[in-house]
Parts: C-alpha cells; sequence; structure tokens
C-alpha cells in the first residue's frame, strides 16, 4: 500500500513574485490604464522599459557572475536604432526594435571579445569607461545623432489609438515578452551550460564548455536586452538625447537590480523599473533631502528583501 504524500503549497511570497503570479500580475497590470491618469501611464511606460534593463543587467550577474557599470551603452544603441531608423527610412517600431536588438547583441559581443579575460572590479571598470566615454560619442556622430537637442520620436504602431495608450502597452508586451524569453532560457540546455561554466568552470570545460563561449554568450544576450530597453524607452518618450544615457544611468540600472534582488521574474523585474522610475518622482518635491530619502528607501528595500527568508521561516516554525 502507498501512501501519497500531500504536496505543500509555494509561499505567498513566492507566489506574487515568481512566475506561478504571472497571469494575475499581467491581468493587473491589462487594466491599470482605465483606473489611472496620462501622467502615470507615462510613467509606468517609462517603468517598463526600465524593467527590461534591469533585466538585462540581472541576467548578467545571474548567468555571468559579472557585474557591468556601462550598460547605457547599450541601451543607448538600441534608442538611437529606433530613432535614427525612423527619421532616416521611416520605419516604425515592429521592424527597428529586432534591428535594436539584433545592433545591441552584436555590440555586446563586439565589446565582450576584448574583454573576455576580464572579470571582477577589472570587467566593472573597463564597462564604466565605456559608459563614461558614450555621451561624447553620441555628440561626434554628427547630425545622424542629433547632437545636444536629439532626436524624436513620432512614430505610432496603430493610427486611431492614442499615442499614451500604445506606449503603455507596447512596453508592456516587450517587457512580458522579454521575461517569458528569460525564462525560457533558464530552462533551456543553453541556459543550464552558462550556468555550470559560472559554477564549475572547470567541470564544463570537461564537456567542452568553455569560459570565453559563456562570457560571449551572456554578454550578447544582455546587450540585446539592455537594446530592447533603450528601443521601449525611445518609442515611449518619444525622444533620445545624449544626457539620457549617462554614467549614472548604468549605476541606476545596476541599482535596479539590486533593489529586484536578481530576479528574472516579471514581478522581481518591476520592482527594480519602479524603483528607478517612479521613487525619484514621488520624491521631486523634497528638496535637498532627495538623496537621503533616495538612499534609504534603498536601504529598506534590500534590508527587506535580505530578512523577508528569514522572516517567513519563524512565521512558518510558529505556525
Amino acid at each position: 500500500m502507498t501512501t501519497t504524500v500531500p504536496r505543500r503549497s509555494a509561499p505567498a511570497f513566492n507566489i506574487v513574485l515568481g512566475q506561478d503570479g504571472m497571469l494575475p500580475l499581467l491581468a493587473l497590470l491589462s487594466l491599470l490604464p482605465f483606473a489611472v491618469g496620462g501622467f502615470w501611464l507615462y510613467s509606468l511606460g517609462l517603468c517598463f522599459a526600465n524593467s527590461i534593463g534591469v533585466l538585462a543587467v540581472t541576467l548578467l550577474l545571474r548567468f555571468g557572475g559579472e557585474v557591468s557599470i556601462g550598460h547605457s551603452v547599450f541601451v543607448a544603441a538600441g534608442a538611437y536604432a529606433v530613432a535614427i531608423l525612423e527619421k532616416q527610412f521611416g520605419l516604425s517600431l515592429l521592424v527597428s526594435l529586432p534591428v535594436a536588438l539584433a545592433f545591441g547583441a552584436a555590440l555586446g559581443l563586439a565589446l565582450a571579445y576584448p574583454s573576455r579575460r576580464l572579470s571582477g572590479v577589472y570587467l566593472a571598470v573597463t564597462t564604466m569607461a565605456m559608459a563614461l566615454a558614450l555621451p561624447e560619442i553620441i555628440l561626434h556622430a554628427g547630425p545622424v545623432a542629433g547632437g545636444f537637442e536629439g532626436l524624436y520620436v513620432s512614430g505610432v504602431l496603430v493610427p486611431w489609438v492614442s499615442k499614451t495608450m500604445q506606449h503603455y502597452y507596447v512596453a508592456l508586451a516587450v517587457l512580458v515578452c522579454s521575461v517569458l524569453a528569460v525564462d525560457r532560457l533558464r530552462h533551456s540546455r543553453q541556459g543550464l551550460a552558462l550556468l555550470t561554466t559560472r559554477s564549475h568552470p572547470a567541470a564544463a570545460e570537461s564537456f567542452g564548455i568553455t569560459r570565453d563561449w559563456a562570457r560571449l554568450s551572456v554578454m550578447g544576450l544582455s546587450g540585446g536586452l539592455a537594446a530592447c530597453s533603450g528601443a521601449i524607452l525611445a518609442f515611449t518618450s518619444s525622444t533620445v538625447s545624449p544626457n539620457s544615457f549617462t554614467l549614472w544611468s548604468s549605476i541606476f540600472l545596476l541599482v535596479g537590480s539590486v533593489v529586484s534582488l536578481y530576479g528574472l521574474s516579471l514581478a522581481r523585474a518591476l520592482i527594480g523599473g519602479m524603483f528607478l522610475t517612479l521613487v525619484p518622482q514621488l520624491l521631486a518635491g523634497a528638496g535637498n533631502w532627495i538623496p537621503v530619502l533616495y538612499g534609504s528607501a534603498l536601504l529598506i528595500v534590500i534590508l527587506g528583501g535580505h530578512y523577508a527568508p528569514r522572516l517567513r521561516a519563524m512565521m512558518g516554525r510558529r505556525s
């Protein structure tokens, strides 16, 4: 006679933040435009775009074990690809978004190859140097990049739908597709190979998986995802300029990844994107207290995420 062990239900924290809670969260976000005004729709569209950038940085951390302080380079590549293709050739986002993704992935491979033997603080400083040089590179690109004024992105996908609604739903759709693509990678053989290379490089090399291949692959994937973030930022904000892609932009993406607790689910990416987009807006009226309040909020979120598993374990033992 066999007995069946009852399956324990997943903790509420995992249901909310994990893939199991993706559909309810997606339903809520889909209905949100009917309850909030235009300003919040615009802010949430930017939040979704930043969430994709946070997801790109987290992908590099989780699968490559490396820290990048230069992902604004890939974000700018995607944003300017969309803006230039619209201005020069009149192409819509349906065409320019795949181009931006491919361009970001190729740029990631091109930048990763010379630095494939670097790791830790050396790679972080290398990526920081790229972020520092990026605004000057854009300014010296000539009229094609629009100079200091930047470029205006005015294209729409559906003519009879308002721009605000298009910006919101397109950004949400690309974010969801990005999360699903990363989840598919996590459960694929290629994803397992990348994780094995990070955790057990000697064992991975015995199966023919080299560290250089893993480094190039992760950087290419992360660069392509960050370029998608830039493409959606350009489409949602309707403008691109050099001031939008500075070293601080890269640092804030890394902060968003930390705030999201390096999660790859939809909710975790949204937490990071909201922290980057909404918290500064909410603190805009605090004057000189903005750095103090922003740092306090960052500390509270990080400590809360760090001690949440212990609190859940304590509550489980008491119950």
